[in-house]
Order: structure tokens, then sequence, then C-alpha cells
């Protein structure tokens, strides 16, 4: 972009600048960014009245973070071509980041002058005039943008917000009645300024707005909420109430409309101690019993049974009409699931997880529970199987306490099945998403113990599940266990010892760990007691009998 210089100078002056400045821009489009910065400042010493070039060096100062130079380059810029609207509107846009809005004001003023029909540089100084709590300019802009838009409910509500701020109730009512007349045939607008006077203590004015209204448009629910707060402050709860019902029931008032009215209703009945609890129940019974788009206000009808410690089969009920309403409402299901699972129904938590997964087939919650419910129920195939669809599903972003708790039950399952190499590299799995999931580190140490493999592998992870629950004996005897399969005995009598200690119901595995660790760590008549208490608790292992006959520790 070639501007004329504001003083002619020599043709071969001006036919070197020209050569240099647009070589510069060559260079600039090839990268040579070095180049053409010297290029620009040798053009510029040719030609210093020229526009253009200390436009190009200006960008080049703010690349190098060079604010002074930049200002003075873009000023200078638009000193010598005050008409060009991209030399104002780059001068402005420097202005706002360097928060030096007086300046920028005055270029975006300018940059309005020579273009009055550009609604973006109105809104800039719209914003610039509102960062400096300038209300009455605020309002000019406004006027502007309406010259360019025509009148609109937006640009009236800001005037009016604005008049509000200046403390001019007059202008403010002014602004909204315009807006009334000139959408006359909108009755919200009219509904608008009944609650502007009514927020303005003309109430009664207010209120006869209100009926006006709703003699033309007996169901208009903005009219209708508005009576009500009338209604609410005025203390007439026989009305409150009735038309509360009357607007809940309607078929125009919106859903998110009826659940801010019912939790209004309950936030009033908890501040009377909850007295009138029935009656919350018949005004939901009243809205559910219309048609529903989906299950909202029936999972907060289940909220509020549960707020009131309503029955577990009460809400389970509640929360079964909302899946009908809505069968793919996952919120509803995983609810449900959760309030049936410690009742021990793992039938009933199969059923409703199942279609869930056809309906959300990426919510892994749904294949945990049916997959969880199926090992409880000794399904480990159908389990195992449930579980493989739920991993199909893993996500890099999906929840590892999940993924985790997937692959631990598999894991677990896989093992049952004599499928060691297997069940381990599930316990792999879960251990690269969740390196704390205790259960996990606790099997595969104690699977790994059994099979005599890796024991500094499942010492190490014993021995964070002890860490982590220092009195859980399940915890306590795998790592006395694993201590002595690694010879080290009496670390392991330490263990063992607290094992039992903590255990109130100790079985007959952990008393016979007792007595092989007792034996090796050199008491061998506490180990033959433990023996017996083993076999007397009902461990039936041939090996055991042979060590109560021998009296020695026998290896199996």
């Amino acid at each position: 972009m070639l501007a004329a210089p504001m003083l002619a100078i020599p043709k071969e002056d001006l036919r070197r600048y020209n050569y240099f400045f647009l070589e510069a821009i060559r260079q600039q489009e090839v990268g040579n960014m070095g180049a053409a910065f010297d290029l620009l400042r040798h053009a510029r010493d040719i030609n210093p009245k020229a526009p253009e070039v200390y436009y190009q060096l200006a960008g080049f100062y703010m690349d190098m973070k060079d604010s002074k130079q930049a200002r003075i380059h873009f000023e200078k810029a638009a000193e010598l071509d005050p008409e060009n609207s991209t030399y104002l509107e780059k001068m402005g846009q420097f202005y706002i980041t360097q928060s030096d809005y007086e300046q920028a004001l005055d270029a975006y003023e300018r940059l309005y002058t020579t273009n009055k029909a550009r609604e973006d540089v109105i809104q800039i100084l719209y914003q610039l005039y509102g960062s400096q709590n300038n209300h009455k300019k605020m309002v000019e802009m406004l006027d502007r943008l309406e010259l360019l838009e025509g009148s609109n409910e937006q640009i009236s509500l800001s005037k009016m917000q604005l008049y509000e701020q200046m403390g001019d109730k007059k202008k403010e009512q002014a602004e909204l009645l315009s807006l009334v007349e000139k959408h006359s045939l909108e009755l919200n607008y009219k509904v608008m300024l009944g609650n502007w006077l009514f927020q303005n203590g003309k109430k009664k004015e207010a209120f006869k707005i209100y009926k006006e209204v709703l003699k033309e448009e007996s169901d208009n629910v903005y009219a209708q909420l508005s009576l009500l707060d009338y209604y609410r402050d005025a203390k007439d709860e026989k009305t409150v109430d009735e038309l509360t019902e009357k607007i809940l029931q309607a078929k125009k008032t919106d859903k998110e409309t009826k659940m801010a009215l019912l939790r209004q209703v309950i936030m009033e009945n908890q501040g009377n101690g909850n007295r009138n609890n029935a009656e919350v129940m018949k005004l939901f019974d009243r809205v559910l019993a219309l048609p529903q788009e989906d299950a909202d206000i029936v999972l907060m009808k289940a909220a509020y049974l549960s707020l009131q410690n309503a029955p577990d089969s009460v809400v389970n009920k509640v929360y079964e009409e909302a899946i009908e309403v809505e069968p793919d409402n996952s919120r509803a299901r995983i609810a449900l699931i959760q309030n049936i699972w410690d009742a021990g129904e793992y039938d009933k938590v199969i059923e409703i997880s199942r279609p869930a997964q056809e309906y959300n087939p990426e919510e892994m919650a749904f294949y945990y529970f049916q997959g969880f419910a199926q090992f409880m129920k000794k399904d480990n195939d159908a389990a195992l199987q449930t579980f493989r669809k739920g991993v199909a599903q893993i996500k890099p972003g999906s929840d590892p306490n999940i993924v985790a708790d997937f692959y631990a039950l598999m894991g677990d399952i896989l093992h049952e099945k004599g499928m060691d190499s297997d069940a381990f590299e599930a316990y792999d799995s879960c251990l690269q998403w969740k390196p704390d999931n205790i259960g996990a580190l606790n099997n595969y140490a104690y699977y790994l113990s059994l099979r005599k493999e890796q024991l500094d592998k499942a010492e190490r992870m014993s021995y964070k599940t002890v860490k982590a629950e220092p009195t859980n004996s399940t915890f306590l005897d795998t790592y006395a266990w694993i201590l002595f399969l690694q010879e080290r005995y009496q670390e392991a009598k330490i263990y063992i010892d607290e094992a039992l200690k903590n255990d109130s119901t100790v079985g007959n595995v952990v008393l016979e760990h007792a007595g092989d660790i007792y034996f090796q760590a050199g008491e061998q008549d506490k180990a033959i007691e433990f023996w017996q208490q083993s076999l007397d608790k009902g461990n039936t292992s041939a090996t055991l009998k042979r060590k109560i006959e021998l009296k020695k520790y026998i290896e199996e």
C-alpha cells in the first residue's frame, strides 16, 4: 500500500524509496524478516514522510516487544495519513494492548468519523467508555448503534441499566415506555414495564398492567409469574398457592419455569419447618400427571424425597418412573442401581444395566455394575464378558478409578479360572491406571507368592498395602507370607502377629501361615499349636496333617 507523500521528494529519491520499500515487502513475504526490517529502515531514511513505511516498521517493533518504538511508528503513520482507517485502527488496538484507554478512545473516535456504519467500532467505543465509567458517552454509543440497527430490546435494556446507574429514573422509564410503544403487540414488554413499576414502588400501577396483559392473553406465563411475585409481596399465601398451581399445570409453562417454581415452593416449605411436605408431593404429582419432555422434574421429585429421608423403596419407584419417561437417562439408572446395590438385588442391577449399554454405550459405569453383579453371583464367565465389553469403551479421558476396578476384577476372575498370565496382565493394566489400587496390589502380590515368582515385586506391592491400611489382617498376612518365602522369618513373624491381633475371626489359612512362620523362626511348639488350630478350623490339607504328625515344616 503506497500513499502519496505529504511533501514532494526528488524523482530519483522516490524511485529509490519505492525500490527499497517493495523489496522489503518481498523479503517479508518469503520469511527474511531481518533483511525486510533493514530495508524498511533504509526506505524510511530516504523518504521520512511516507506513512506506509512507519506502519510496516511498527509491526516489526511490536514483534520485537519494543512498545516505545511501536507507539512512535504507529502514531507517525496516522499523523502522516490521518484519513487512513487501517492506520487508525491498528493504532487504537495498540493503545488498548497498552491499557492506554484515553488514547484508544481518541483513535477510535477518529476512526468512527471515517466510517460511521461500522458497528464493531461503536461496540469497542462502548466498552472503552465503560472502562472509564462514562455512562453518558455509553448512552451516546447506544444511540449510534440504534441509528444503524434500529431499536431493539437489548439496546433499550442497556440504556435503562445505564440510566439507573446514573440515577435518572425519568429517562429510564421513558426508555421503557418507548420500547412498549414501538412493540405494542409484544405483551412481554408491557409486563417488563409492570415489573419496573413494581420494583420502583408503584405496585398498584404494576398490578393494573399485569391484569391488562392477562386480559389480552390469559395464559401469558411472564405476566402470571410477575403477578405471583406481587401476591407473594402482599403475603397473600392463598392466592400464591392457587396461582403457583395454575402456572405449574399450564401447557405453555416451560420446564425450566416449572422447576424454578417447585424449587421456590420447596425452599418456602423448608423455611416453615417442612410442615407442608404432603402438599409439596401433591404438587409434584399434579405436574407429573402432564406429559413430560424428559425426566428432569421426576428426578427433582426423587431428590426431594431423598432430602426428606423417604424409604429407599419409595425413592426407587420414582427413579423407575424417570427411566420410563426417559430410558436413556443415565443419571436415573445409576442412582437407582446405587440405591439397590446394598440390598444385594444383583439380578435387578443386571436388568437395569443391560439396556443402558444400548442407550449409553460409552458410559462405563453400566458395564461395571453389571459385571460386578455377575461376579457377586459367581457367574464369572458372564462377568468377564461384560468387563471386556466395558474395557473396549476405555478412552484417554476415562475415569481411572472405574478403569482400574475393571482390570482388578478381571484379574481376580482370570486367576480363579487358572489363567494366571492373563490375570497378571490385567493387574498390570489396573496399576497403570491407578498405582494405589490396594485390592489389586494385594491380590497380585499374593498370587505371585503362591507361584513363588517375582517375590521382590510381590514384596514391594504388598508393602504398599500394609502402609495404606496397617490394621488390615488380610494385607498383613499376605506381606508376612511373602517375607516368609524370602526367608525373612523374624520380620514375617512380626507381621503375622499383627495379622492375628487384628483379625477377630482368624481363618485356617492364616493360622497355617502362622505355624509355618513360627516353625522357621525357631518356635516349634507354638508352630504346632497354630497348625492344630488350622486343622480344627476345617483345613483339610494333607500337607498340614503331615506337618502335625512329623512336627516339622513341610514345603508344598
